[in-house]
Parts: structure tokens; C-alpha cells; sequence
């Protein structure tokens, strides 16, 4: 296999960085988990099922958020009020809750106040938003927004009106920024990386993300460059085929440097912050389980020998999460799981979530429609 290898003479300054500080906290799954309460798997993939709209209704399954531990503080309004956010390269729109949301969920997480900023603007468009188990109901507005000293003017987002369900109480965030392209935003909403873009407030249209391993601190999301201190190697790009999520082409795929034949006849690969685990496409579960010796695993890594061409990249050990139930018992998840969806052109599906990002520095390059890994310090 011929590796396709682009590299980037990067000319983002540190200096020209705005850094977003991510904090990783306990998911919704291990907090749950922690208290007997265990939430059946779904296919991460039907987050990428087309959106089905209905006037101003959107579906967008969410249930894969239950995993997610990374999350960054932005403010919104004047005076500013703080909301900690998941920056979500899977989805587009940016949304929190709000004062005109009393269910469970949104009582305990922070809430916009729309009547305590002078910079608001109201509008009557509302949403709608399905996941796994209930949906969010909620409506449009303009504001202020504040990404760490990115300042976008009249910034269109969303304020929660119900929040039936579950789903939302045990997590850690108040919303989510969405950093995907705009053709997927509900609503028609313009995306907050999109305002950067036409109000001329960042260096370079591209943002960045470093996610830690190990339980560590220092993840950071970063927009207008890319920070060379979290990464030890040369950056190699591939071209987006979507302009829908960063979605990308794997070339091929080999197991202890034998060819499987796999992505022979083409792959195509999300890369998703807003997912935690790495999805495999369903027909080749069992064989990729079965290489990395999932059934005899009893730690919370595995055998790093997986490499997917295109990139040449390998995937990250951390397969295996292990925590404990409410009981005191460990109990072991393979941070990988199958898909049966395929893409928009019907090749197999991969998304390289938390799971393997946390292995490279990722960054998304909206200039020239592009996707760059590099490997993380």
C-alpha cells in the first residue's frame, strides 16, 4: 500500500493562539455506573443519519455524549455568564441551557438568562432535537459569545425550553458548541467557527485539539493556529470528502503490519470530539476484536499493533476502561464498538473519536478543507 503522506510547513504563530483550557471530568456512563445504573450501548453512528427536517425540527441521536469527559468554559451576554461547553467537531450548532427550561436536567446545570444581557436579541424560531433517551426542545437567539477572548458579535444559539428525560442529568456540561460545518446546523443556524471566520477574528481559519491521556489535565481546544508544543512529529493532512462533518478517506487497514483488505475498495473515517469511543463498521468487528485479543483483556490497555493507512497512524492503546460499580466491583468496557451505517457514497463508516484523538494532535483546517494529525507529546 502506498502511503499518501502530505505535510504542512505550519505558519501559526503560539502567539496568535486563543486556547480554550478543557477539563476532563467523570462521564455520564461511569457516574451512573457508580451507582449500579449501567446504560445500554448505541451505534454511535446514528449521530451522522441525515437530518430529517420538519419546518424548524431537527433528529440528531445523542446518546454517544454519555461517554464524553472534555469540556471548556465560554461565556455568553453582557455581563458575560460562564457556561461549560462540549466542543463538538460531530455536530454544529452551539446551544445551552436556559431559564425557560425547569425540567430536572436543565435545573441542574446553569442557565442562560436572556432578560441579564443588554446585548440580546430574541427571535421566535424554534428547535427540536432527539437523542437516545428523551429530546430538547428549544429556541433561538442572539448574543455575544465569548470563546477564551474570541469575542463573536451576534452569535445565533440556542436556549433549551424542555429537557424531558435522563440523559442530560448526569452530565457535567451545560451545552454544547458544535464545530462542524454549517450544512448540518438545525435551523440553519451559522455555526460559532463560521462567525469567526466572516468577522476576521482569527489568524488562521483553523482550530486544534490536544486531548490528554491518563486522567491528566491540560487538554485544550485552539483556535487561529496550532500550539507546537503538544505534539512531537510532522503533520500529515488528508482532504475532507464531506463538507457536512470532518469527514475523511482511509486508504487501507493492517493488523501487525499484515494487509487485512478491509478499506481496499475505499473507507471513509469521521473524526468526532463528541464521541468517545472509536466505531468500527460492523463486518469487520469481529476480526479486529478478535486481533487485538479482547476476550482475554484484563487491564485497561491492550496490544498496540492496529495501524490504519492513509495516515499510517496507530491506534491508541487505551481500548479498555475499567471503573467500578456502586458495589465496589471493576467492571471493563472496550472503548470500541461497530457500526452498521455506511457513508453518504455507502463505503464502511469509521469514527475516530476520544479514544484514538487522544493518541494525536488533531487539527481542522477550514481554509483548505482539511484534516491534520500529528503525534501528541
Amino acid at each position: 500500500m502506498k502511503f499518501l503522506f502530505v505535510v504542512l510547513a505550519c505558519v501559526a504563530f503560539s502567539e496568535a493562539l486563543f486556547r480554550v483550557p478543557l477539563q476532563r471530568v467523570k462521564s455520564m456512563r461511569q457516574q451512573l455506573a457508580e451507582k449500579g445504573v449501567h446504560l445500554a450501548l448505541s451505534d454511535p453512528a446514528l449521530k451522522y443519519e441525515p437530518y430529517k427536517s420538519l419546518a424548524s425540527a431537527v433528529v440528531d441521536p445523542m446518546a454517544n455524549y454519555a461517554d464524553i469527559s472534555y469540556y471548556g468554559s465560554i461565556t455568553i451576554g453582557t455581563p458575560p455568564q460562564t457556561f461549560q461547553v462540549l466542543f463538538d467537531t460531530g455536530s454544529a450548532n452551539l446551544w445551552v441551557d436556559s431559564v425557560y427550561c425547569n425540567t430536572q436536567a436543565c435545573n441542574a446545570h446553569t442557565k442562560f438568562n436572556s432578560t441579564k444581557s443588554s446585548t440580546y436579541s430574541s427571535t421566535t424560531k424554534t428547535f427540536y432535537i432527539s437523542y437516545g433517551t428523551g429530546s430538547l426542545y428549544g429556541i433561538f437567539g442572539y448574543d455575544s459569545v465569548n470563546v477564551s477572548g474570541i469575542v463573536i458579535k451576534k452569535q445565533i444559539f440556542g436556549l433549551s425550553t424542555n429537557e424531558p428525560g435522563q440523559t442530560f442529568l448526569q452530565a457535567q456540561f451545560d451545552g454544547i458548541l458544535g464545530l462542524s460545518y454549517p450544512s448540518i446546523a438545525a435551523g440553519q443556524a451559522t455555526p460559532v467557527m463560521d462567525n469567526m471566520m466572516q468577522q476576521g477574528l482569527l489568524q488562521d481559519n483553523l482550530f486544534a485539539f490536544y486531548l490528554s491521556r491518563n486522567g491528566q489535565q491540560g487538554s485544550e481546544v485552539a483556535f487561529g493556529g496550532v500550539d507546537s508544543t503538544k505534539y512531537n512529529s510532522q503533520i500529515y493532512w488528508s482532504p475532507v470528502t464531506s463538507q457536512t462533518y470532518w469527514q475523511i478517506e482511509i486508504k487501507g487497514f493492517s493488523i501487525n503490519n499484515q494487509e487485512t483488505g478491509w478499506c481496499s475498495q475505499g473507507c471513509q473515517a469521521i473524526v468526532d470530539t463528541g464521541t468517545s469511543f472509536l466505531t468500527c463498521p460492523q463486518q469487520y468487528m469481529g476480526y479486529l476484536m478478535q486481533a487485538i485479543g479482547a476476550q482475554q483483556l484484563t487491564s485497561a490497555h491492550s496490544k498496540d499493533m492496529t495501524q490504519i493507512h492513509y495516515f499510517a497512524f496507530f491506534l491508541p492503546q487505551y481500548y479498555v476502561n475499567c471503573n467500578q460499580n456502586q458495589g465496589g466491583y471493576p467492571y471493563c468496557q472496550v472503548a470500541i464498538q461497530s457500526t452498521y451505517l455506511t457513508s453518504q457514497n455507502s463505503q464502511p463508516l469509521w469514527i475516530l473519536g476520544d479514544v484514538f484523538l487522544k493518541e494525536y494532535y488533531s487539527v481542522y483546517d477550514r481554509a483548505n478543507n482539511q484534516v491534520g494529525f500529528a503525534q501528541a507529546v
